[in-house]
C-alpha cells in the first residue's frame, strides 16, 4: 500500500462539517519547518485533494496547522478578544507507507484529534 495523508474537520458546536477552514501542512526537519502547501476545507469539511498524495509521501514528522479562529469568525461564532482557540498545530509522525487520516473535532473552547482510517 502506498502512503498518503487526509483530514476531516467537524464543527461539534454547530453539528456540521467545518467548511472554509484553512489548513497548512509543514514537514518538520530540524529547527526550520518546511511549508508544503495550504488547503481549505470544502462543504464536507474535507480538502478537495489529499493533503499529501501518494507521489509526495515520505515518512517523517509533519505538522498540520488548522486556522480555527478565522473559521470561527466566519461561521458567526460570537467573537472574543483574543479567541480561546485561534491556530491549532497538530504534530505527528508518519512511519509507514499507509493511509494517515488526521481529523479535527472542533468547538470554540476545545478540540480533539486521533489517527483515523
Amino acid at each position: 500500500m502506498t502512503g498518503y495523508l487526509t483530514t476531516h474537520v467537524l464543527d461539534t458546536a454547530r453539528g456540521c462539517p467545518a467548511e472554509g477552514l484553512k489548513i497548512a501542512l509543514f514537514r518538520i526537519e530540524g529547527e526550520n519547518p518546511t511549508h508544503l502547501k495550504t488547503l481549505t476545507t470544502n462543504a464536507d469539511g474535507r480538502t478537495d485533494e489529499q493533503i499529501l498524495p501518494t507521489d509526495e509521501f515520505a515518512p517523517g514528522v509533519y505538522e498540520l496547522v488548522f486556522h480555527a479562529g478565522d473559521y470561527l469568525d466566519a461561521s458567526g461564532t460570537p467573537p472574543e478578544e483574543p479567541r480561546f482557540l485561534d491556530v491549532i498545530p497538530i504534530r505527528f509522525g508518519m512511519s509507514a507507507a499507509s493511509h494517515y487520516h488526521v481529523p479535527l473535532l472542533l468547538s470554540p473552547f476545545g478540540y480533539s484529534t486521533y489517527r483515523g482510517s
